[in-house]
C-alpha cells in the first residue's frame, strides 16, 4: 500500500514540473505578439505613360508578283537552245529559247524569190505599157490592148505588195524562234527541256517569269473598312506594313488599289498594297499578316496589352501603391491591339501596374516588383 502511495506522488510530481515549465514558455511570448507577415508575391510590372499610338486595320494577305508572264513559244518548232538559268534574274528583250530557225529561214527566203520574180515582171509590163500608149497616141495600136498592158501593170504592183507582206510575215516569224522575256523579273523553273516540240497552241508554256521589284501584296478587310480608308486616303498614301507568322516585320509600303466592289459572299473587300522588295523580303504566294494604318492617336494614356484583365463588371488593372499593395482599379479602354492599350479613363502617367503575375494576386496583396528583361532593356 506504501508502493501505491509512493508511485502516486511521484506522477503528481511530474504533473507540476511539465505544468510550470509551459506555463513559463508561455509567459515568455510578447503579449498581443502578431502573427508571422505573408511572404511578398511576385510580379512584372511597368509605368503608365504617354504616347503616340498608330491605329491599324489588320487582315491576311498574299504576296503577289508586280507582273507574271508565262512565256509561251508563237510557233511551232524544235527547242534548240535555253539561255536561261533556273532562279535568276533576267532583263525585258533576254533571248530566254532558241526554236530551229532552218524552216522559217527557208519560208522567208521563198517570200524574197517570189517578190524578185514579180518585181521582174513588173518591169516588163511597164516596158510594155510604154509601148502600147506611144502605139495607142499615132493610131497604130488598138485602146483595149493599151488598157490590158496598164491593168497588167497594177496587178503585179499588187502582188509585189502581196509579197512584200509575206516576207514581213516570214521574218516575224523567223524572229519569233528568238523567245525573249517580255518584262524584267525572276525566271521560275522551266517547264520544257531543249529538244522538245514546242506549238502555238500549248497551253503550259516554256517558263514562268515574275516582276519582285516592286512587288503586290493582295489583302482583304470586312466591307465596314471601306469608309476609314477612303476617308484616310484623301490626306495622303496609307501606310500598310507586313509581318510574317511571328509577327516580325518584313516590309512597308503604300495601300495602291481599292477594289470597285464588295463580295456580297464574304461581306469583304480586296485591297492591294505596293511594296519596293528591294530586298526580297517579299515572295510571290507567301502568305503575310497586313496591318493598315488609318488613324495616330496622339499623346494617349498607353499600358501593354497584357495589362488590361477582363471580369464580369468590364475590363479593369492592378495599380501597385507606394507601399507595394496593389489595388483593383477599373478601366475605361478605347482601343486594344496585339501589343497596347489605349486607356480613356482609370489610369494616371507615372502610376505602376502589374504586367504578368496577375493569377496569383488579388486586391490588398503585398507584391515585389520585378523588372521584365524588355523593360530592363529601355
Amino acid at each position: 500500500m506504501r508502493r501505491w502511495r509512493l508511485v502516486l506522488l511521484l506522477m503528481a510530481g511530474i504533473g507540476l514540473t511539465y505544468f510550470a515549465v509551459e506555463r513559463g514558455l508561455l509567459s515568455s511570448r510578447a503579449p498581443g505578439a502578431s502573427k508571422e507577415a505573408a511572404p511578398a508575391i511576385p510580379v512584372l510590372a511597368t509605368t503608365v505613360k504617354r504616347d503616340d499610338v498608330p491605329v491599324f486595320l489588320t487582315g491576311f494577305g498574299t504576296v503577289q508578283p508586280f507582273n507574271s508572264v508565262l512565256v509561251k513559244s508563237r510557233v511551232d518548232g524544235q527547242i534548240v537552245k535555253i539561255n536561261f538559268s533556273e532562279g535568276k534574274d533576267i532583263k525585258s528583250g533576254d533571248v530566254l529559247v532558241e526554236i530551229d530557225p532552218a524552216p522559217f529561214e527557208a519560208t522567208l527566203a521563198q517570200a524574197r524569190a517570189n517578190r524578185l520574180k514579180d518585181e521582174a515582171q513588173l518591169h516588163n509590163a511597164r516596158l510594155d505599157l510604154e509601148r502600147a500608149t506611144r502605139l495607142a497616141a499615132t493610131g497604130s495600136g488598138s485602146r483595149q490592148q493599151l488598157d490590158t498592158t496598164q491593168a497588167q501593170v497594177a496587178q503585179l504592183e499588187a502582188a509585189i505588195k502581196a509579197d512584200q507582206a509575206m516576207i514581213d510575215m516570214a521574218e516575224n516569224q523567223l524572229n519569233y524562234t528568238r523567245i525573249r522575256s517580255p518584262i524584267d523579273g525572276r525566271a521560275g523553273t522551266r517547264i520544257v527541256d531543249i529538244g522538245n516540240i514546242v506549238r502555238a497552241t500549248d497551253n503550259a508554256g516554256i517558263v514562268i517569269v515574275n516582276q519582285l521589284h516592286p512587288i503586290f501584296v493582295n489583302f482583304a478587310l470586312p466591307a465596314d473598312s471601306l469608309a476609314q480608308i477612303r476617308a484616310k486616303s484623301k490626306n495622303g498614301d496609307i501606310k500598310v506594313s507586313v509581318q510574317d507568322s511571328n509577327n516580325a516585320e518584313l516590309a512597308a509600303g503604300t495601300l495602291s488599289v481599292i477594289d470597285n466592289q464588295i463580295n456580297p459572299a464574304t461581306g469583304t473587300i480586296n485591297y492591294k498594297a505596293l511594296f519596293d522588295n528591294s530586298d526580297e523580303s517579299l515572295w510571290p504566294g507567301q502568305f503575310v499578316n497586313v496591318r493598315v494604318e488609318i488613324a495616330v492617336r496622339q499623346n494617349v494614356l498607353v499600358v501593354p496589352v497584357t495589362v488590361v484583365q477582363q471580369g464580369p463588371e468590364g475590363p479593369y488593372c492592378f495599380v501597385i501603391g507606394q507601399d507595394r499593395v496593389v489595388q483593383k482599379r477599373a478601366l475605361k479602354v478605347s482601343f486594344v491591339n496585339k501589343t497596347t492599350a489605349i486607356i480613356d479613363d482609370g489610369l494616371a502617367p507615372g502610376e505602376l501596374v502589374v504586367v504578368d503575375g496577375q493569377y496569383r494576386i488579388q486586391a490588398g496583396s503585398s507584391v515585389e516588383v520585378r523588372t521584365s528583361s524588355i523593360e530592363a532593356s529601355r
